[in-house]
């Protein structure tokens, strides 16, 4: 394609576990990444997860993560788009982001056309069956009121809590599930084909589950889960006419 014309996607960088030296690793194969696609995209889109915790105060965000930072900024900057979702982890990034470098942030799954394609991209945490636990602190952690007394806590006690529980996750302890269930026990697979009885979409593009899928869920109808930057160092490219799942060597 001529120009800035394709369009990626990645996610789960986790950034910040299981420690400084690998997240600071992992940050700049990021960066590398950014450089390399951002002669040629015209939309960039890092689905969830891109930290392993964020809390935004009013004057405080956490430290680190500098060259992220700065590269979002310098190709937001330059014209390209570049859309931030919230995960789980993250989900309580708020302007601070969108202010300083530029990107768009969104909250839920959004539905976009490319190239005659239908998309519908998002993290994939909460959605499909089950989980009940996960979405019942969902909305605990989305909550207003919550989200205020969180904010009551000093910093250093703030974020010293939450490092210590994101060393928990799965992520952090190297217990991400690598193994595919099978189509009828994916989660995002089973809402894929549910969404499909509302409306047809040709790519379904989600995080959140940290295992690089392809799978068809219709006749028309692909999704693709991301994986995540841990263990993988996947991304998806849309060339504007089909959706590849790449790995980034």
């Amino acid at each position: 394609m001529a120009g800035k014309e394709k369009i990626y996607f990645a996610s789960d960088f986790h950034l910040g576990v299981p420690d400084y030296k690998s997240s600071l690793a992992r940050e700049k194969k990021i960066v590398a990444w950014l450089d390399r696609v951002k002669h040629d995209a015209a939309e960039i889109y890092l689905v969830g997860d891109i930290f392993d915790f964020w809390f935004e105060y009013k004057y405080t965000v956490p430290k680190g993560f500098v060259r992220l930072l700065g590269k979002m900024a310098e190709i937001t900057d330059n014209g390209t788009i570049v859309h931030v979702f919230t995960g789980n982890h993250d989900m309580w990034l708020f302007d601070y982001l969108p202010k300083e470098t530029g990107v768009i942030l969104h909250r839920e799954p959004i539905e976009k056309t490319y190239g005659g394609k239908q998309f519908l991209i998002g993290h994939g945490d909460g959605l499909g069956p089950g989980d009940g636990w996960y979405k019942f602190l969902k909305k605990i952690f989305a909550n207003k009121l919550c989200q205020w007394l969180y904010a009551r806590l000093h910093p250093n006690f703030a974020f010293a809590l939450a490092t210590y529980l994101s060393k928990r996750s799965r992520i952090a302890t190297g217990k991400s599930d690598s193994q595919y269930l099978g189509d009828d026990k994916e989660w995002l697979v089973l809402y894929c084909k549910e969404k499909l009885k509302e409306k047809t979409f040709d790519y379904f593009v989600f995080g959140h589950r940290h295992l690089p899928i392809e799978v068809k869920v219709g006749e028309n109808s692909t999704y693709i889960n991301l994986g995540e930057w841990v263990n993988y160092y996947t991304y998806a490219e849309f060339d504007g006419t089909a959706l590849h799942l790449k790995k980034f060597v």
